[in-house]
């Protein structure tokens, strides 16, 4: 019985790393109930040649007057096609800042795969902005096969008292990911694969019985 026992072993986990190969792989996203600026939505699939778009979204921001967003993404795979600033509520009012809204940096850097945005509110009676909102949509071109994370870096800005100066306002800040589409396989190859690797493992425990009978 002991000389039998690691073949059990290989067998079983033969099948279980067979059975991991035909699973769909699934992506979890962690919640956040604090202020906090994400992409939406934070999974994105595409085939070469496609366009998808994103959000970058602020959620539960108070007194917010400033901001800077600079989102990474692979180059080699993915093409910035467009850019839609959602600044200003008075002109979107999905957006977010209250207008008039200066803009520093507006900057697309393809071939870095980086793109930046610095702007804040403007005026000593304008006021603060509350609530959720998007600060840019942005839409990408699938060059080449890959996936890759969509690496966003933020600071947000409240608005100071008169005379003071600005305090950064603390916030989570969530990552998107793009991956190519995986072409979907029929059900009839799984069932063919199952019944091959099924078949292997029953000859190799019947050959492997035939072995240990000859050597007793």
């Amino acid at each position: 019985m002991k000389s039998i026992l690691p073949v059990r072993k290989i067998l079983l986990w033969t099948t279980l790393l067979h059975l991991l190969i035909i699973i769909t792989p699934t992506v979890s996203v962690n919640a956040s109930s604090s202020t906090a600026v994400k992409v939406e939505p934070s999974a994105k699939m595409a085939n070469v040649g496609e366009t998808f778009t994103v959000n970058i979204t602020i959620t539960d921001v108070q007194n917010l007057f400033g901001l800077e967003v600079t989102l990474y993404w692979n180059s080699s795979i993915l093409q910035m096609m467009s850019v839609d600033v959602r600044l200003g509520v008075e002109s979107y009012p999905d957006g977010v800042l209250h207008e008039p809204v200066s803009i520093v940096k507006n900057e697309t850097i393809q071939e870095e795969g980086k793109y930046q945005l610095v702007a804040m509110s403007t005026g000593s009676e304008t006021p603060s902005f509350n609530g959720t909102g998007n600060i840019v949509r942005i839409t990408f071109n699938v060059t080449e096969v890959g996936s890759c994370k969509l690496n966003l870096e933020t600071k947000l800005a409240d608005k100071p008292p008169v005379g003071d100066v600005s305090s950064s306002i603390a916030h989570d800040t969530i990552d998107g990911f793009f991956g190519r589409e995986a072409p979907e396989q029929p059900l009839w190859l799984y069932i063919v694969i199952t019944i091959i690797v099924m078949v292997l493992i029953v000859a190799a425990a019947v050959m492997y019985r035939k072995r240990t009978k000859k050597a007793f």
